[in-house]
């Protein structure tokens, strides 16, 4: 499997079971350096599960998955994560026993090239609203506040690529707002996106490509404004 030098991620026919059920069925992708990619589908059509084959979450699972050109097929998430995948979960993953100040310094460390321009400085400059609740622990933050955070702390790991599922699920207008709001700052920044939400006006808006999954298989893959003239978006989507 050939990757070209601008390839960050590349897998290849990726199958992945639950015990006996069967839920990817041979999904490929590729993300490109600086590309933001979205990831659509319906509830239970594999996107959950295809970001975590990707991260090395699930056991059964089979194929090729190559990052900057090193197989990765069988590594574990530290391993992925160490090489420049930051992920921000749909639960947030927020440390509830940790204030926001060590939620976010835990997570910090220069990227694969020496970057560290996420700074603390600079995620409290994104994020205003944590900056106010630096000595708050994790529990006390609102859902909105713990998405941030979640962001903010996938950020100061200095990622190449950044893994965002459902990152406004069960936000308020005004954070869902901000949310994407610093979505569209990251994407600017230059760092590559994988992006699921269920707003897939949204997200195809913001998004270079994406994919369209339907019963753990591939039904649509291309540019994103190819995608949203395409009438048969909606029936794969169920709007």
């Amino acid at each position: 499997m050939s990757v070209s030098a601008e390839t960050i991620l590349q897998a290849h026919d990726v199958h992945a079971w639950y015990d006996s059920s069967h839920v990817l069925h041979g999904v490929s992708l590729d993300i490109r350096k600086g590309e933001t990619m979205g990831l659509l589908g319906r509830n239970g059509m594999g996107k959950s599960t295809l970001i975590r084959c990707l991260l090395g979450h699930v056991q059964q699972r089979d194929g090729h998955i190559q990052l900057f050109g090193h197989d990765i097929s069988k590594a574990r998430p530290h391993e992925v994560a160490r090489m420049g995948v930051a992920y921000v979960p749909e639960g947030r993953g927020v440390f509830g026993n940790l204030s926001v100040r060590e939620n976010l310094v835990m997570a910090a460390r220069h990227g694969r090239d020496g970057r560290h321009d996420w700074t603390l400085d600079h995620v409290l400059a994104t994020f205003p609203r944590l900056a106010e609740r630096m000595t708050s622990l994790g529990s006390q933050l609102s859902g909105g506040e713990q998405q941030m955070l979640s962001i903010g702390r996938a950020l100061m790991t200095h990622p190449e690529l950044i893994i965002l599922d459902e990152a406004t699920e069960g936000l308020a207008p005004l954070i869902v707002a901000e949310i994407w709001r610093v979505i569209e700052e990251i994407k600017a920044s230059g760092l590559a996106v994988l992006i699921v939400d269920r707003d897939w006006h949204k997200v195809l808006s913001r998004s270079d490509r994406a994919l369209v999954l339907q019963k753990g298989m591939v039904v649509l893959d291309g540019k994103a404004s190819d995608l949203l003239a395409n009438k048969a978006l909606t029936n794969y989507l169920g709007v």
